[in-house]
């Protein structure tokens, strides 16, 4: 590891081969029959495919360089996110199933990636740690409040679940990456890049998962004011996803800031359990 990673010596990533939803009939409002709410999964799930392919791409042309046990964790991270790209492959079909346009939000995120690939290599792999992270403070909240998923079909509450529980267990691998790469920049320079890439990557995050929602909206039919009033209390008070990330999201732009200074193994622990219970580890799919 990097002198400066904080990530626990003992960390094993364990991808968890497990399959959703092939054999249950999807809904469309699977989200306790609630379009608000499920057309804001529904639309960040269609950024996922797109989006994992990039980070593992990121952080993949950096692997020949990195230290035996950041190789390895580095192997354990593209596992992970090969299976999270399947699992949401199958279940943006079942979006689409419902009428819902998930070509057009795919050739979205398409082309804010396409122009980030022409961008340096380090630059790349900045936007990962960024959305990286975005990705690991939504997962905490999401196991941590069981009101996200209330309500929710049984298959998606577990896809979801058990995307939440290796994007903690692998939040660290790509800021280590990074960390690893740029070692050579003076700390400054680590610092500014990582912010000005983070800054980059909200306003993509929420300007392609925003234009996601009014799609989905307007198929639903529910394209209006009270329909985003209903959104903003959904994000911002009940159960409050975005409320929630604030304090992780603004820790980021800290100096000396690193993935683990927030230790949520206990929690990704308990929660894994639950899954296990239902439907084992390591299932194969």
């Amino acid at each position: 590891m990097t002198q400066s990673s904080k990530t626990p010596p003992d960390l094993t990533i364990q991808p968890r081969d497990m399959a959703f939803g092939r054999d249950a009939p999807s809904r469309r409002w699977w989200l306790g029959g609630d379009p608000v709410g499920t057309a804001f999964y529904n639309a960040l799930s269609a950024t996922f495919p797109l989006g994992e392919r990039f980070f593992m791409d990121s952080v993949r042309r950096y692997r020949n360089a990195a230290p035996a046990k950041l190789k390895a964790q580095i192997a354990g991270f593209l596992a992970q996110e090969a299976m999270h790209t399947r699992e949401h492959i199958f279940f943006n079909k079942q979006i689409a199933d419902h009428g819902f346009d998930i070509a057009a939000m795919e050739d979205r995120t398409r082309a804010r990636l396409d122009f980030a690939r022409t961008r340096p290599p380090l630059q790349q792999l900045g936007a990962t740690i960024a959305l990286e992270h975005f990705t690991a403070i939504l997962a905490h909240a999401l196991l941590a409040d069981p009101r996200h998923l209330e309500g929710a079909s049984d298959e998606a509450r577990a896809m979801w679940r058990w995307h939440a529980i290796e994007e903690v267990e692998h939040k660290s691998v790509a800021y280590d990456v990074y960390m690893a790469a740029a070692a050579s920049l003076p700390a400054p320079r680590r610092w500014t890049l990582r912010v000005l890439t983070m800054v980059a990557a909200t306003h993509l995050l929420f300007a392609v998962v925003g234009s996601n929602i009014a799609d989905i909206f307007t198929s639903d039919g529910i394209n209006n004011g009270r329909t985003w009033r209903r959104l903003f209390h959904f994000m911002l008070v009940r159960p409050g996803m975005l409320r929630q990330v604030m304090g992780g999201y603004f820790a980021y732009f800290l100096p000396g800031f690193h993935p683990w200074q927030h230790d949520n193994r206990a929690l990704v622990s308990e929660v894994e359990q639950t899954l296990a219970a239902t439907y084992g580890v390591g299932a194969p799919a």
